[in-house]
């Protein structure tokens, strides 16, 4: 069963489980309210899945977490506690949480390795959004320790791909991004303003990437720590929006607007756990930008985009 199963990460998840012959259970908020604990519990129990990977969560990119600190962590925390709570009282047997590279400190040392959770500070524009992942990461592991479930947590970097949101007051960066250019081009405007100054350093991996990893990982991993997903190798903002606004043809001007956050100044992970269990990223970002645009382009003209 995939919770979350029609959003970005879900969709994908889908796809990569149902591709190695699974029976796959789709669970979204159009079967069930996972906020709603009666609900969640009478939905497990009648399906009573033999794996759980839950995708589902409130996100969003830095404006909405900045902006609605608490639906983000009150939200979070109701939907993983509801879940977890319904997959132990149905006795599921194994149970993947997929959290975010932002439950890392602001400041932290890089590259990021799985230790250094709660070794400094958070970024504070996303804090409620990463207190409520770290957690999730708590409650799988309380599990682990109290009834020996054979669950585990997955920690993805910045995910990007087919199905992502592109709605510019919730979107993450590079789905705001792609928007953002190719509009720009259809109207043939001259210059596009983006948030921050463009130096951060950031790290992406295509969804579908993160999909093979969350198949290897429910097979060969079973640990109390979790594990970091990603394609090891980050760029800086301002990098990105140049190969963004080249794959979409614009050719106007790009402008940073400096009174927009940055949010935290480098963030790139240590993927050496998961590559050792035989994973890597095959999609290379330049493949990954071109197929998303043209995946937007087409999606687009159906009127199928989420923005």
């Amino acid at each position: 069963m995939v919770a979350g199963a029609t959003g970005l990460v879900g969709s994908a998840v889908v796809k990569a489980f149902t591709s190695t012959g699974k029976n796959v259970v789709i669970l979204n908020r159009s079967v069930v309210d996972l906020l709603n604990e009666s609900e969640t519990l009478e939905f497990v129990h009648e399906v009573k899945p033999d794996f759980v990977i839950d995708a589902a969560a409130r996100v969003g990119g830095i404006g909405a977490n900045n902006n609605f600190p608490v639906e983000f962590l009150l939200d979070n925390l109701k939907i993983q506690q509801n879940l977890m709570s319904a997959c132990h009282k149905v006795k599921v047997p194994h149970f993947v949480f997929l959290g975010s590279s932002c439950i890392y400190p602001r400041d932290c040392m890089q590259p990021i390795k799985e230790e250094y959770l709660m070794s400094g500070p958070l970024e504070s524009t996303n804090s409620a959004y990463a207190i409520a992942k770290i957690a999730g990461i708590e409650l799988v592991n309380s599990y682990r320790k109290e009834y020996g479930a054979k669950w585990i947590s997955l920690m993805p970097t910045n995910l990007y791909g087919p199905g992502d949101n592109f709605n510019l007051a919730a979107s993450h960066v590079m789905p705001a991004f792609i928007r953002r250019f190719i509009e720009a081009t259809e109207t043939r405007a001259k210059k596009v303003t983006l948030w921050g100054s463009g130096s951060p350093l950031r790290e992406f991996l295509h969804v579908n990437d993160l999909a093979k990893a969350v198949v290897l990982a429910s097979e060969k991993y079973d640990s109390s720590l979790h594990l970091n997903i990603g394609s090891g190798e980050d760029l800086s903002i301002k990098e990105l929006a140049f190969k963004v606004a080249n794959a979409a043809g614009f050719e106007g001007e790009i402008e940073w607007d400096s009174s927009r956050p940055d949010g935290t100044p480098r963030k790139v992970l240590d993927v050496s756990r998961i590559k050792a269990l035989g994973w890597k990223p095959t999609i290379t970002l330049d493949e990954g930008i071109a197929s998303t645009i043209a995946w937007y382009k087409e999606a687009n003209a159906r009127g199928e985009v989420r923005k």
